[in-house]
C-alpha cells in the first residue's frame, strides 16, 4: 500500500468531519474572494467624488465579510482538534493492542521497543493533518474560485489560470516520488540515531570507558551524518519547488501589471476592476506559496503514515471464539513438528512428536541448541511450528481459542521482567477478582514475603521497567508470582529461579512440583534439582527428542 493510499484511508474513518472542513473552506474562499468585488464597488464609489448611503453599507458588509471568515476558521480549528484528537486515540489503542500480539517471527529482526517508538510519528500526523485539511485545501479552493473570477474580467485571465495549472502540475509530477523517498529515508536514520542513544543509555555503564565512549560517539557520527544527507536531499526537493514558484510569481506579476495596466489605458477595465483583479492575483499566488510550502507537511504526513503503517501491516494472532471449547484439562501433543528461525536453513526442531498429559512434571535438557528452548516456546503458543502441529486436547492449536488458552497456562520465558508499575500491578495486571488470600498464597510460595514486608510502601511500591532497582532474584520472584496466581492448568518454565540462591529456589521448586498443585510443569533449565523432582525427563539433541524417560 502506497503512503498517499494510507493517508487517505487514515481520512476516510472521519470523512464527516473532513467534508465540513472543505465545506467551511470553501465558503471562507468565496467570501475571502468577494471582498475584492466589495473594494472595487468601493473604489467605484470614491471616484465619484461623494459619500453615500451605499458606500457605507459596502463597508459595513466588507467588514463583516472579513469577521466572518475568521469566524468561519474558528470552526475549522474545533473540528481539526477533534480530529487530531480521534487520530492520537487511535493510534495509540492500535499500538496498545497489536504489540502484544504480533506474531514472533513478525518481531524476530526487530527491537520491540524501537517499533514502538513508531506511535511517536502520529504527532506529525496529527499536526500535519490539520495544516493540509486547513492550509492547503483553502488554498487550493481559493486557487480555483479565484481563477475562475479572473476569467470573468477578461479572457486574458484565463491564460493566468492555464499557467498556474500546468505549474502545479508539473511540480507534483516531477517532484512527487522524490519528495517522498527522500523523506522516508530520512526518518529512517531518524530513528536510527534515536535508537541509537536509547542503546546508550540502556547500557550507560558500558560506555563510561574512554574507548567505549568514543564508540559511541563515531558510531552516533555516522548515523547522524546519513540523516543530514538525506535531510538536506529532501530540501533540496522542497527548494526546487520554491524556487519554480518564485519564478513564476515573478514573470506572472509582472505580465499581469503591465497587460492589466494597458487594459485599463485602453479602457478594457476600469481602475476598480483593475485594483480588485491585481488583489485577487495576490490572493491567488499566495494561496499557491501555501500550497507550496505546505507540500513539506504532505510529504511529513505521508512518511509518518507509512512509519505506523509499517507496523500495523505486522501479522498478529487471529481471533478465533470457540464457545463450545472447555479447557478445564489441557493435554499435549505435538506430531512431527519443524521449526527454523527466520533466515536460517537448518531446522531447530526436526520432526517433534510428544505427549504430555495434564498433571505431569516434565523436564526437559539437552545441550546448547539442542531445540529445547524452541519446544518450550512452541508448546506455549510464543511461537508457531513451520511443519507438523500442535494439539491440545485433540484439537489443533492453529484453531484454537488463543486467549483462552493463554488464559489457562503460565509462561516464564528467559529474560521476561517487570513492567513500569507497582509490584501489585506487575502481579495482578489489576485484576479486581483476585483475593487478598490468593495474592498471599502467591507471595509466600515464592518466597517473596520477606521482601515485601521489607519496603515502606510494601506492595503499593513503584518499580521501573526491567525492575531496575531490584535485584534479579526479586524480579524473577515477582515473574513467578504473576504466572502462578490464577492457578493456571499448564506452567511452561525456562530457567525461572537461575538468579535465585539454591536453598531458596529448591523450596520454590518443591511447591511447584508438590502433588497439592494440579498444574501441568514444562520446565527447561540448567539446575538439576529439577530433574530429580520431575515424574518424567525429556532429553534433546540436535532439534529431535533423544530419550524420553519416566521416572
Amino acid at each position: 500500500m502506497t503512503p498517499l493510499k494510507r493517508f487517505t484511508n487514515l481520512l476516510k474513518l472521519d470523512k464527516k468531519d473532513v467534508y465540513q472542513i472543505l465545506f467551511y473552506a470553501a465558503f471562507a474562499g468565496l467570501i475571502s474572494l468577494s471582498l475584492p468585488l466589495g473594494i472595487q464597488a468601493i473604489i467605484n464609489f470614491i471616484q465619484s467624488g461623494r459619500i453615500s448611503v451605499s458606500w457605507i453599507l459596502l463597508v459595513v458588509v466588507v467588514t463583516l465579510g472579513v469577521a466572518f471568515v475568521g469566524l468561519l476558521s474558528l470552526m475549522q480549528l474545533r473540528i481539526t482538534e477533534n480530529l487530531q484528537q480521534k487520530i492520537f486515540i487511535r493510534s495509540s489503542f492500535e499500538f496498545a493492542y497489536r504489540m502484544p500480539k504480533i506474531k514472533f517471527r513478525e518481531m524476530y529482526d526487530k527491537y520491540p521497543p524501537e517499533q514502538a517508538n513508531r506511535f511517536f510519528d502520529t504527532l506529525n500526523v496529527q499536526k500535519g493533518s490539520a495544516k493540509i485539511l486547513i492550509d492547503m485545501s483553502a488554498a487550493m479552493l481559493q486557487t480555483g474560485f479565484g481563477i475562475v473570477l479572473l476569467s470573468l474580467y477578461h479572457p486574458f485571465f484565463i491564460l493566468f489560470g492555464l499557467l498556474l495549472l500546468l505549474l502545479l502540475y508539473f511540480i507534483f509530477k516531477f517532484s512527487y516520488n522524490e519528495g517522498v523517498e527522500t523523506s522516508l529515508k530520512e526518518s529512517k536514520f531518524k530513528y536510527k540515531v534515536a535508537y541509537w542513544i536509547q542503546e546508550i543509555a540502556r547500557s550507560s555503564s558500558n560506555f563510561r570507558k574512554k574507548n567505549n565512549f568514543e564508540y559511541a560517539l563515531k558510531r552516533n557520527d555516522v548515523l547522524v551524518s546519513e540523516y543530514i544527507n538525506f535531510r538536506e536531499k529532501h530540501f533540496n526537493v522542497i527548494k526546487r519547488q520554491y524556487l519554480q514558484l518564485i519564478g513564476f510569481k515573478v514573470l506572472i506579476t509582472a505580465g499581469l501589471l503591465l497587460i492589466g495596466g494597458f487594459l485599463v489605458i485602453a479602457q478594457q477595465m476600469n481602475i476598480g476592476q483593475f485594483v480588485a483583479a491585481e488583489i485577487i492575483i495576490v490572493l491567488v499566488t499566495n494561496s499557491v506559496e501555501k500550497i507550496i510550502i505546505g507540500l513539506e507537511s504532505f510529504y511529513d504526513v505521508l512518511t509518518s503514515v507509512e512509519k505506523i503503517g509499517q507496523v500495523s501491516d505486522l501479522d498478529i494472532d487471529k481471533e478465533i471464539n470457540d464457545e463450545n471449547v472447555s479447557l478445564a484439562e489441557i493435554n499435549l501433543e505435538t506430531d512431527n513438528i519443524i521449526y527454523r528461525f527466520p533466515g536460517t536453513a537448518k531446522a531447530v526442531l526436526n520432526g517433534v512428536s510428544l505427549k504430555v498429559h495434564q498433571g505431569e512434571r516434565v523436564a526437559i535438557t539437552g545441550g546448547n541448541e539442542s531445540g529445547k528452548t524452541t519446544l518450550l516456546r512452541l508448546l506455549s503458543g510464543v511461537m508457531e511450528p513451520e511443519n507438523g502441529d500442535i494439539y491440545i486436547n485433540d484439537g489443533s492449536f492453529k484453531k484454537l481459542n488463543k486467549e483462552l488458552y493463554r488464559s489457562k497456562i503460565g509462561t516464564v520465558i528467559q529474560g521476561e521482567t517487570t513492567f513500569d508499575g507497582t509490584i501489585l500491578e506487575n502481579i495482578t495486571f489489576g485484576d479486581p477478582t483476585i483475593s487478598e488470600e490468593r495474592l498471599r498464597w502467591a507471595l509466600d510460595n515464592v518466597q517473596l514475603t520477606p521482601f515485601i514486608k521489607s519496603l515502606p510502601e510494601g506492595l503499593d511500591t513503584h518499580i521501573l521497567p526491567e525492575g531496575l532497582q531490584l535485584s534479579a532474584s526479586n524480579t524473577q520472584k515477582i515473574v513467578l508470582a504473576r504466572n502462578i496466581i490464577h492457578k493456571p492448568n499448564v506452567l511452561f518454565l525456562e530457567n525461572p529461579l537461575d538468579k535465585i540462591d539454591i536453598t531458596t529456589a529448591n523450596k520454590i521448586i518443591d511447591f511447584l512440583l508438590s502433588p497439592e498443585n494440579r498444574w501441568t510443569v514444562i520446565v527447561s533449565s540448567v539446575n538439576n534439582y529439577w530433574k530429580s523432582k520431575c515424574e518424567r525427563i525429556i532429553v534433546m539433541n540436535n532439534g529431535k527428542i533423544v530419550e524420553d524417560q519416566s521416572i
